[in-house]
């Protein structure tokens, strides 16, 4: 059996109907899981679902519908995905926000909170209403997907960055408190990716050529360069590492 097999696994990952959560639940997917494909909107979540299913055959995804900033969407989340699948054994939170750009000084309060909120207390929130039947099993892996933001200052996503290295944080602590239970937590750590979330990265062609060239690879990165990552991260490959925050950025932060 391969150390990257998921074979009989259930995994939640939010923001997984575009970009890096898509990417991730349809390797793990192809790895032998079973997938829950979540963000705001039902439509591309269905769709994300049927296409996996198409691919893969049987009931390999559902689609649960959920907006991270409402804690009762996220324990029907958890619920629904129990009620149909009846574990959840990874949690990929990977949905976030970022709906202000430009210096810290300009930013309003709760353009400020909602960054905090959507980017570090929901997945606390997540986190805390799939944790216990990962306790009760002593078997679990959570991974957040963080950014080389929260290793770096930014005069224009600053507010994105303090909560991504909360992320960080939050992934260390927890590591502490359930690593007696065999429940892994880690950060995934993405540098510039090609998604719709980024676009203003991007697409801006001046700061591309900038960013590529001081990359060592010359090139910024695709979703589903994420995805090794998280199956390294969620399998038996890596069963025993937790607390650790694993950047994927092409070489960028060194």
């Amino acid at each position: 059996m391969s150390l990257f097999d998921l074979t009989g696994k259930v995994a939640v990952i939010t923001g997984s109907s575009k970009g890096i959560g898509k990417a991730i639940a349809e390797r793990m997917a192809e790895a032998g899981a079973r997938v829950v494909i979540s963000s705001r909107k039902a439509e591309p979540c269905a769709e994300v679902a049927a296409a996996i299913n198409a691919k893969f055959g049987g009931d390999r995804a559902i689609s649960v519908p959920a907006n991270i900033s409402s804690k009762s969407e996220l324990q029907h989340l958890v619920d629904a995905t129990s009620a149909n699948f009846g574990k959840i054994d990874i949690l990929v939170c990977n949905a976030a926000s970022n709906p202000y750009y430009g210096p810290l000084a300009g930013i309003a309060d709760d353009q400020f909170r909602k960054i905090l909120e959507n980017n570090v207390i929901a997945n606390h929130w997540l986190i805390s209403f799939v944790a216990p039947q990962m306790i009760e099993r002593k078997d679990g892996a959570i991974i957040i997907v963080s950014s080389i933001g929260g290793l770096r200052g930014s005069p224009v996503i600053g507010a994105y960055n303090i909560s991504k290295a909360a992320d960080f944080q939050l992934a260390r602590n927890l590591s502490v408190e359930y690593g007696p239970h065999n429940v892994r937590v880690n950060c995934i750590a993405p540098g510039l990716i090609k998604t719709d979330f980024a676009k203003a990265l991007w697409e801006d062609a001046e700061m591309l050529k900038l960013r590529t060239a001081t990359t060592p690879l010359r090139r910024i990165g695709e979703p589903d360069e994420i995805a090794g990552a998280a199956i390294f991260l969620a399998s038996r490959a890596g069963s025993f590492v937790t607390g650790q925050s694993i950047v994927v950025d092409g070489g960028v932060t060194i």
